[in-house]
């Protein structure tokens, strides 16, 4: 993340029926903080994630729920990293009858199962499983609005950071179909249109792959490149210090391109194109 982040309040009211609270963690890959939402309009909600337990964010929420006259029916969680569900423990202490789901959900959880739709007044969520950043990865479409809760598979600056990359690409295809409407990342800002962001997001991942087979092919088939030597020149503009990062991401569109028999890994680390034809 080099770009400038944009200030966000703690509290703000996005829509209707969706109100933003900050996870209080701003850092370097939570950016502002973890995006939770209070979703509906009614005297009961629907909570998107939780934070992961600062005690700002369930003051915030306390607040929140007070002004509003409103009690959470049921969390929803989009993911098990640590910044989405740390806040889940104070979220039952402060609304012990608030029912939590999650795919693949802890004790005391319940499952998230594909296409189940939690509904409130004023809204209606439904949910699809996206796997990529997680592999328990959901994501969430507000009818009401056609609108998509992406969690950390699109954010509202920036890029995603992912798991399997293949498997990420899939479920940028399906959510790029879902909605036609604006986009509620799990960090950073509303994105106006859910539909051109993700394809953005595809393009650039494609675009990384054709740098990688182009970088290995500028040399003699038998020549073999390390990851890090990759990195140097397909990131060249970019500062040393993201370097390592960035050679994750490539690992990563490396595994792929292996998979689809496009490059060869020998000695470990060291990697060449399979067929110039692939290019």
């Amino acid at each position: 993340m080099t770009e400038q982040l944009l200030h966000l309040p703690e509290v703000e009211r996005l829509s209707p029926a969706c109100i933003r609270i900050l996870g209080g963690n701003p850092g370097k890959f939570t950016l502002q903080g973890t995006n939770t939402y209070l979703v509906g309009t009614g005297s009961k909600r629907l909570l998107v994630d939780t934070g992961e337990g600062k005690p700002s964010w369930i003051a915030a929420l306390k607040r929140t729920l007070e002004s509003e006259r409103a009690t959470i029916q049921s969390a929803l969680i989009t993911h098990w990293h640590p910044d989405h569900v740390g806040g889940i423990a104070q979220l039952l202490e402060l609304s012990p009858q608030t029912t939590v789901y999650k795919h693949d959900p802890a004790q005391g959880q319940l499952d998230i199962v594909e296409a189940q739709e939690f509904e409130v007044e004023g809204a209606t969520l439904t949910a699809l499983h996206a796997p990529g950043h997680t592999t328990d990865h959901m994501v969430f479409v507000l009818r009401q609005e056609d609108a998509l809760f992406t969690g950390d598979n699109v954010l509202g600056q920036g890029t995603a950071v992912f798991e399997d990359l293949g498997t990420y690409l899939k479920s940028l295809a399906k959510m790029e179909e879902l909605v036609s409407g604006r986009a509620y990342p799990g960090h950073g800002p509303v994105l106006p249109q859910a539909r051109v962001t993700i394809a953005h997001y595809i393009s650039h991942r494609h675009q990384r792959e054709v740098q990688v087979l182009q970088t290995l092919g500028s040399a003699r088939e038998t020549d073999l490149w390390t990851v890090m030597e990759l990195v140097k020149v397909i990131y060249r503009d970019v500062p040393e210090n993201l370097h390592l990062p960035a050679a994750n991401g490539l690992i990563q569109v490396l595994r792929k391109l292996y998979d689809e028999d496009r490059v060869v890994q020998e000695g470990g680390d060291k990697w060449r194109l399979n067929d110039r034809s692939s290019l």
